[in-house]
């Protein structure tokens, strides 16, 4: 029986075992490796040149410091994800080929101008979601455990119990517990991506995801952020079983139409995108509303809660709304929020009690506020979220307003919530040309220095060539008189008339005599 030892980090966490047998090192999480170069084939040389150099088979931590803070990025940009040696050299050899690998993310960077963080309502939730991260990101903790502070004064349940499915842990199930913890996850995974470099140059929030993008934002004090989700999602418990939703593939003008029939019954509660929308309702209603669709061969389908937010049905909990929320005091916002409620760009101080009531009662216009940030002049999207659900509805719309040069990414994924999937998306976004600091993620390892080879220049001669310019120096053939006295002045030495002769095969005056 042999014992591994174990590393630690300056942040106490276990990042590395060393097999005592024979040295060899297995990170716990990936590593990063990032190459770069001026074009598609210098970067491929980089690559091959890494792997044979003696570095490659140094620490795999310390030669990542090396590749992330050696050189200034280039155009054509490579990422290798492993937790040993050997992952990260078959990524290299693969890159070296020019061929693909699951431990490869490579792409050309653009110009890119700061990111919008889109962050989703209910919906992209699971259970376990972002765990991985509580152990692995001290930016991600941090952020939950400031998070489980501000939320404690509002629920009668433990964030981490419930993050880390510990036993006697309430459900996700309850939308009381699923909001506030959703917000707690949005929130980290944001400072995530802020530890990477990465800020958000605007925000978009969709239904309650609007709450963590104010907080985001620095329009809300995190103890005022948790207080709005806290409560609301506690109001919405009164509405439990009154309602439904469901999600339909049409336009909103056809949405509208379709649903005059049913008058009050049914709503308009979200637009996604340009071909989808929510509607909200009365059982019944919504049950007639899935037969129409079906019979006019529209998808659609149940949303899974049993009330109807964004309709009429929110004005029951108006009051309470109003009175828990009356001591929130919003304040100016560091960065533009696109609001899916009134349609405008918010400074911050609206984000009031009447602004939070009217966020559960009206419609959701996230399509809107996509193509408002558009045309402010962004092109990256980051879903920041446990599962990307937003994604799609935002390309729609980018692909509809026929945008180029958009960047639209997500965050994690179901079942991939730790640090392999999150830097992955970094990567991904580093690839295109978000400017990401790997730096958090190396921060393991020895303190050796390593020696990088060279850089892979692809050598290409630049001196002009002369262009040839060739003229006749003999008289054209069949110019029998021409060719014969040209003869004649060669053998008898005469320069005038060779002269003259070749002025005129040349087209030009024949020389003045000397």
């Amino acid at each position: 029986d042999r014992t591994a030892q174990q590393r630690y980090d300056e942040h106490g966490r276990v990042d590395r075992v060393i097999d005592p047998e024979n040295g060899a090192t297995y990170y716990v999480y990936v590593l990063p490796w990032v190459l770069h170069g001026h074009t598609e084939a210098a970067l491929r040389a980089q690559a091959g040149r890494l792997l044979d150099a003696p570095a490659a088979h140094r620490d795999p931590a310390a030669v990542g410091r090396a590749l992330a803070t050696g050189r200034a990025p280039m155009r054509h940009r490579a990422v290798l994800l492993g937790g040993t040696g050997p992952e990260l050299r078959a990524g290299l050899a693969a890159l070296a080929k020019g061929d693909s690998a699951p431990t490869l993310v490579s792409g050309a960077a653009a110009d890119l101008d700061g990111a919008v963080f889109v962050f989703p309502g209910q919906g992209s939730q699971w259970a376990g979601m972002a765990r991985g991260l509580l152990d692995a990101s001290p930016a991600f903790a941090a952020s939950v455990d400031a998070c489980a502070d501000a939320l404690a004064p509002h629920v009668d349940w433990s964030l981490h119990q419930v993050l880390r499915e510990e036993p006697g842990a309430p459900s996700l199930d309850r939308v009381d517990v699923v909001q506030p913890a959703l917000f707690a996850v949005l929130v980290s995974l944001a400072e995530v991506w802020r530890a990477h470099g990465v800020t958000p140059a605007a925000v978009i929030g969709h239904s309650q995801g609007e709450i963590a993008a104010a907080r985001v934002a620095g329009a809300l004090s995190l103890p005022d952020a948790a207080r709005v989700v806290a409560l609301r999602s506690r109001a919405l418990t009164r509405l439990a079983g009154g309602g439904g939703m469901v999600s339909v593939a049409l336009p909103r003008d056809e949405a509208h139409e379709l649903l005059t029939r049913w008058g009050d019954a049914l709503s308009l509660a979200v637009v996604n995108g340009p071909g989808s929308v929510v509607v909200a309702g009365v059982p019944g209603a919504l049950d007639e509303l899935l037969a129409e669709c079906e019979r006019r061969d529209v998808r659609a389908r149940r949303v899974p809660v049993d009330y109807a937010s964004h309709s009429p049905a929110v004005a029951a909990i108006r009051d309470e709304l109003l009175a828990d929320l009356a001591g929130v005091t919003p304040r100016p916002a560091r960065v533009p929020i696109h609001s899916t409620v009134s349609g405008q760009l918010l400074a911050g101080p609206e984000l009031d009690a009447a602004y939070w009531y009217r966020n559960l009662r009206h419609t959701v216009d996230f399509e809107g506020a996509t193509r408002r940030a558009l045309a402010a002049g962004h092109r990256v999207f980051v879903e920041v979220s446990p599962h990307p659900v937003l994604t799609m509805a935002v390309e729609e719309t980018l692909a509809d307003a026929d945008a180029t040069g958009t960047l639209v990414l997500g965050t994690l994924r179901r079942g991939e919530g730790g640090p392999d999937r999150m830097l992955r998306s970094l990567a991904e976004g580093f690839v295109r040309g978000l400017p990401v600091d790997f730096s958090p993620a190396l921060a393991g390892g020895s303190d050796e220095r390593v020696a990088l080879p060279t850089y892979a220049f692809q050598r290409r001669r630049y001196w002009p060539e002369p262009e040839a310019e060739t003229v006749s120096l003999v008289p054209a053939p069949g110019d029998a008189g021409r060719d014969a006295a040209f003869w004649r002045a060669v053998e008898a030495g005469d320069v005038p008339a060779l002269g003259g002769l070749l002025a005129a095969a040349a087209g030009e005056p024949a020389p003045a005599p000397a």
